[in-house]
């Protein structure tokens, strides 16, 4: 029997008034790769030279904390009692309850992260997550792409996550792949785990008009190009789940060019193609997320009726042999870059 570890009820405590160091941190080698941090490791002068800095270890209630580097807001941590694994946030006291108020708005969701427990320290608010066995960017290039049957359990996971964000008026702006992590180490169960770029609506008859240029240019929606009095947040997140389905069974962007001009002029044109292999119950799902028009996108709601869905799977077409184009990556790339390192102005191709 599958027994799944239940949350707690979320506590909020007040830690110590000062950061207790631990002199004795614990063997890290037992911590997933996952959790590593990634940061580069800081650098202090010496009379030889530079030399690294020396790890933080920080003890908060029964945890202990590993700060690679103090200037990284994502940490990771052990229960000092039974050694359980966490992703901790450390952020400012005066601004976490603005940083967790998506993850507040969505909880108890199961493909949702939920906020384990939340310390308060003295300057800081430290933050703890469950754990995460890999993010799904990372799994779909480790398998080129998805079976028909794994993409659907997982795109509909997705969707439902996406659905409830919406319904509690939470936009997303940054949807892609890799903010979506594996619940569990047999790679079947998904959480959405990056909420920091998501807007709140006051209301839930609040207008989701959003006026800045958000997130990656692979997921980015036509309208958001070509703007010049807002759009939709949801629909413009209804198009990046649309590019997240895609990539899933196909292996590759729907939109892909190495010239961030040339790739934004084929997202204007709304330019794709899906190959033959992809289902047609798959690409009538795809199709009816990336249009062009906003308004005529399925809504998350709508896509979980999909019939790709509620009926049974179709027997997949045979492969076909992909006709690479020359120049062009076909494979999903290991970065992804962000909307805010790319110009978005009027010389961007109609």
């Amino acid at each position: 029997m599958n027994l799944q570890r239940q949350r707690p009820r979320l506590q909020i405590s007040h830690g110590p008034k000062k950061k207790v160091e631990y002199e004795q941190p614990p063997d890290l080698n037992s911590l997933s790769p996952d959790l590593q941090p990634c940061s580069p490791p800081s650098f202090f002068h010496s009379e030889n030279g530079l030399a690294p800095v020396q790890d933080q270890y920080l003890q908060i209630g029964k945890y202990i904390i590993h700060q690679a580097n103090p200037s990284n807001e994502n940490c990771t941590a052990i229960n000092k009692i039974n050694g359980e694994e966490f992703i901790c946030k450390v952020l400012p006291i005066g601004k976490y309850r603005q940083a967790i108020a998506p993850y507040l708005a969505t909880d108890g969701h199961p493909n949702i992260a939920n906020t384990w427990e939340i310390i308060l320290g003295e300057t800081s608010a430290y933050v703890f997550f469950e754990r995460g066995y890999g993010d799904l960017h990372s799994y779909v290039r480790e398998k080129k792409k998805l079976k028909q049957a794994e993409a659907r359990d997982l795109a509909r996971q997705i969707v439902s996550a996406v659905n409830h964000c919406h319904e509690n008026g939470v936009i997303l702006r940054d949807l892609k792949l890799r903010k979506f992590v594996f619940k569990n180490a047999e790679r079947t169960e998904l959480r959405l785990d990056g909420l920091d770029d998501a807007i709140i609506l006051e209301n839930e008859n609040a207008s989701d008009t959003l006026t800045d240029k958000h997130g990656c240019p692979a997921y980015v929606s036509p309208e958001i190009l070509s703007a010049r009095n807002g759009y939709s947040g949801k629909c413009a997140d209804l198009w990046s789940l649309g590019v997240m389905i895609y990539t899933m069974l196909v292996g590759r962007y729907p939109f892909h060019d190495r010239e961030p001009i040339v790739l934004f002029g084929k997202i204007r044109r709304g330019a794709y193609k899906i190959p033959d292999s992809v289902p047609a119950r798959a690409k009538c799902l795809v199709r009816n997320l990336l249009r062009r028009e906003p308004s005529e996108r399925l809504s998350a709601a709508e896509a979980l009726d999909h019939p790709w869905f509620t009926r049974p799977l179709m027997v997949e077409p045979p492969n076909r042999p992909v006709v690479v184009q020359k120049g062009v990556d076909q494979t999903v790339p290991d970065y992804e870059y962000h909307l805010d390192d790319v110009s978005l102005d009027s010389s961007l191709p109609n």
